[in-house]
């Protein structure tokens, strides 16, 4: 077990828990909106009250990531997994209680949040440590697509199985998924010292490049969610889509962001600097595109897959970069990265709430377009490097 060089076997299973874990965590962060009736009902609170549990949750995220990722910096990273993932299982199993009360459910929600923020700071560094520097973005990739599944996958099934057997039932089978994360990480990832290897540090770092991304990755955020935050509204007064067209819409949107991580994450060793500025113009595009002609239901379903393929693309490539240009130790890095990704979701949401009355829904991705066109613009800041950790043509032994 102290080996920091496991058989492939066990690496491609530490990779695979991960990616179930990062599922499970993104469908826990987002299910609730698609029960919100249900558990508005069977609590007997208003629908506000269920919609704060997902708000709060973001917040959770937003303020807990970096705190959290400097304490536990010494923590190794085996026993910090499995602690973070016991922390998922046990809290899902609360939300699944049949007495539970709307206190007992925030109060697990919290706690999941914050071993979230501090399992999405770590996740990265742990699964690339395991392989040759050379494929990090290839692992970054594969995480990703776990973490897209749930928006494919995950939210839908799970609301599904809510609405035909209650909506507990959804949180005791994440809670059954979060242990098959746990035991496969506790018996498979080495024990290491977190400072060991060469993923606890930059490949490159660079403080300028660091600031450049985290500073994309909020602007890009905040524009993406000024608009997206109201496409039901946007889908139903502009594009005229009835409710069960809808969902199909929305289906479409996650389908699109899984295609857009699958086919970008093997791209990332290669193309650093393409990986993100491609997708993050496409978000421009789909954004602004939608507000110039969101009354055409074809032209508004492609912009959809469109933004989509983009949004999703945007923050892997973020968290790709960030453990490229690191100044200091990744986890704290990626915990920087994590909580500008959230503060841009709350951002984004005020900011659109605040437009919508005034220039209806279409202003509001219209003002996402423009914002995202910023952050494509701070993201092809000039460099005044050009080392070839950091130059966009292929490296050596990526294949």
């Amino acid at each position: 077990m102290g080996s920091v060089n496991p058989a492939r076997g066990r690496r491609a299973a530490v990779v695979a828990a991960l990616m179930l874990a990062a599922f499970t965590f993104n469908t826990t962060e987002n299910l609730p909106v698609g029960l919100l009736s249900l558990m508005a009902d069977d609590l007997r609170v208003s629908l506000t009250a269920v919609g704060a549990l997902v708000t709060g949750y973001g917040l959770a995220v937003a303020v807990g990531s970096l705190p959290l990722a400097h304490v536990t910096r010494s923590v190794p990273r085996r026993y910090l997994m499995s602690g973070l993932l016991a922390v998922l299982a046990v809290a899902s199993w609360l939300c699944a209680l049949t007495a539970v009360s709307y206190g007992l459910l925030l109060a697990a929600r919290v706690a999941t949040a914050l071993a979230q923020a501090l399992f999405w700071a770590v996740m990265g560094p742990v699964a690339v440590g395991l392989f040759p520097p050379e494929r990090r973005g290839r692992i970054i990739g594969l995480l990703s697509v776990g973490g897209s599944l749930a928006t494919v996958a995950g939210v839908p099934a799970g609301t599904w199985l809510g609405g035909h057997s209650g909506w507990r039932t959804p949180f005791a089978v994440l809670g059954a998924l979060a242990v098959v994360s746990l035991v496969t990480v506790a018996v498979l990832l080495p024990t290491s010292r977190p400072q060991e290897g060469h993923a606890a540090y930059g490949a490159a770092p660079d403080r300028r490049r660091f600031a450049v991304v985290l500073t994309t990755t909020a602007l890009s955020v905040t524009g993406a969610f000024t608009g997206f935050t109201y496409v039901v509204a946007f889908l139903d007064e502009v594009g005229g889509f009835g409710r069960d067209a809808v969902s199909g819409v929305l289906l479409a949107f996650g389908a699109a962001a899984l295609v857009g991580v699958t086919v970008a994450g093997p791209l990332l060793d290669r193309y650093p600097r393409a990986t993100l500025t491609v997708p993050v113009a496409g978000q421009a595009v789909a954004l602004v595109g939608l507000c110039a002609g969101g009354t055409g239901q074809v032209a508004t379903v492609v912009l959809i897959m469109l933004l989509g393929a983009s949004v999703a693309p945007v923050f892997m490539a973020t968290q790709s970069q960030v453990l490229r240009v690191a100044p200091g130790r990744t986890e704290t890095a990626l915990a920087a990265n994590s909580a500008a990704f959230n503060v841009g979701v709350a951002a984004g949401a005020l900011l659109g709430g605040a437009l919508l009355p005034l220039t209806g829904v279409r202003g509001t991705f219209l003002a996402g377009g423009l914002l995202t066109a910023v952050a494509l613009m701070v993201s092809s800041w000039p460099r005044q490097d050009s080392s070839p950790a950091t130059v966009d043509v292929p490296e050596p032994g990526v294949r």
